[in-house]
């Protein structure tokens, strides 16, 4: 009833976004996966050495299967590596293991927004289902109200990936830093490498968040609709 031509004016922009930035991301990676670096550090060697010259030494490292599987896990202090990336020695496993190893390095400061975002993790489970449910309860009974309600439970999921984008932005920032300082990569075209593997990622958080605003902006679009209609 409500997914209708609206919210594919809404959403369409979204899912281009979404297909455009899946595209540079697979196209980046697999560029400079096939570059390797000078230094043939792999990305588990890279990482370690990034740990233990952070003093991180509580922090261990783990193979995962699958690509851009890559993820630091703050409760177990785990940094898991994709396969590529484990045993890789291309400028874009070591790019992503010193992004992975920045939010490790986060972790231990207890970066602010890092500790935000962790916070809304409840919220945005129960807001992802419970939000909408409440919208459509709203508009079917005529309780504009309730789908209020349900728009501001709703609106935690823009919220968190708000939140993510300076995240992930300085563990890329940090992970350009440990490269370079290391001598982990070395030379304007390696470092090049880094940037486009670490932008082209980036852009996957900021078409995140722009299809969590559209979607909302959908909903609240359909309540005021209902609204001024029953008015």
């Amino acid at each position: 009833m409500y997914f209708n031509l609206g919210y594919l004016i809404y959403m369409l922009p979204a899912m281009v976004i979404m297909m455009a930035v899946q595209w540079y991301v697979n196209s980046a990676y697999n560029k400079w996966s096939k570059v390797p670096a000078r230094s043939r550090a792999t990305g588990a060697e890279a990482a370690q050495r990034l740990i233990e010259r952070g003093g991180m030494y509580n922090v261990r490292i783990e193979g995962i299967a699958g690509q851009m599987t890559d993820h630091y896990d703050p409760r177990q202090k785990v940094l898991r590596l994709s396969q590529g990336v484990y045993q890789g020695q291309s400028v874009a496993a070591l790019a992503i293991a010193a992004h992975e190893l920045g939010h490790a390095m986060q972790d231990k400061e207890e970066y602010f927004p890092l500790r935000f975002r962790a916070a809304l993790v409840p919220a945005v489970n129960i807001g992802s289902y419970l939000g909408w449910f409440l919208i459509i309860i709203g508009l079917v009974l005529g309780y504009t109200q309730l789908s209020w309600v349900g728009i501001a439970v709703f609106s935690t999921g823009a919220l968190f990936a708000l939140a993510t984008l300076p995240v992930e932005l300085n563990a890329s920032s940090r992970a350009r830093q440990l490269l370079a300082d290391t001598g982990m990569i070395q030379g304007e075209e390696e470092m090049k490498g880094v940037n486009h593997v670490l932008n082209a990622a980036a852009m996957t958080y900021v078409a995140a968040l722009i299809t969590a605003v559209l979607q909302l902006l959908y909903w609240v679009s359909m309540v005021i609709g209902v609204g001024r209609r029953r008015d």
